[in-house]
């Protein structure tokens, strides 16, 4: 688990302190980040992702996370859409000073209590991390860092990593064996956020719980990342990258969001 100070990119942003730098997302291209409130919203979505929805999400392009150790840049034409599918694809290609471009989809929203699903597959190589989570931090309104996390680690495709930070304090990861290799085919992920507590999913069977016994929940609303990244001197961790020659690829064929006890469908219904 990492710190590092924020970055501000040309166009849009990303997350977070833990192993990304925030940086500020401006208002249609012009307005300063530190006008924008991370004030919920009030209503669900269900995504298909079919097509890229503009009203709902933003992708990420030409610029570095502010971090030595992420090895990535994003461009928007690495996160794609074929089949019906949205594909985050790693490339051998230069941007922003970091030697591999790799795709990262956010919402333009944030959201706060409710279940969050998403319907994916990762990337099995040792270096990679494809990632599922919601993140808000000072870029935001001086929010303070408060963050929920699916990682699947592309060394141990069989497990998903779980994590939480609440006011920049992670370290709270847990490994789940999951009985299948998430690269091989879709599986839906989904936890459901609390005031009390953090409840992890694995094709609809709950997998770990968080009530904070081992620290404070996250209770700041943030926006939704999917997004698929190389890392560099992180062997401990996720191994050593080497590029295959060709590009890797994490797809994702739902995202939802449905706000606390509604009724409103998501990706299992």
């Amino acid at each position: 688990m990492h710190s590092r100070k924020p970055a501000t990119p040309p166009e849009t942003t990303s997350r977070r302190p833990a192993r990304y730098a925030c940086v500020a997302l401006m208002l249609a291209g012009f307005l300063p980040a530190t006008l924008m409130a991370s004030t919920a919203a009030e209503t669900g979505f269900v995504d298909t992702l079919s097509a890229h929805q503009k009203t709902l999400w933003r992708k990420s392009h030409n610029w570095a996370n502010d971090w030595a150790k992420n090895n990535t840049g994003w461009r928007k034409e690495n996160a794609r859409f074929a089949n019906g599918v949205l594909h985050l694809d790693l490339t051998r290609r230069p941007v922003a000073g970091k030697p591999f471009a790799s795709g990262e989809y956010q919402s333009r929203a944030f959201y706060h209590y409710g279940r969050y699903e998403a319907r994916m597959k990762s990337v099995a190589q040792e270096g990679l991390v494809t990632g599922f989570f919601t993140y808000t931090g000072p870029t935001f309104n001086g929010d303070p860092h408060h963050e929920i996390d699916f990682e699947f680690l592309g060394k141990a495709p069989r497990q998903v990593q779980l994590n939480y930070y609440t006011d920049g304090v992670g370290k709270h990861e847990t490994h789940i064996d999951l009985g299948f290799d998430a690269s091989e085919d879709f599986h839906l992920y989904a936890f459901e956020w609390r005031p009390d507590s953090i409840r992890w999913y694995v094709d609809g069977k709950l997998v770990h719980e968080e009530t904070g016994e081992r620290g404070p929940l996250p209770s700041r609303p943030g926006k939704i990342y999917l997004n698929l990244f190389a890392g560099i001197g992180l062997t401990g961790w996720l191994g050593d990258f080497v590029y295959p020659g060709k590009p890797l690829t994490a797809e994702v064929s739902c995202v939802s969001f449905r706000p606390l006890d509604s009724t409103e469908p998501g990706c299992s219904d």
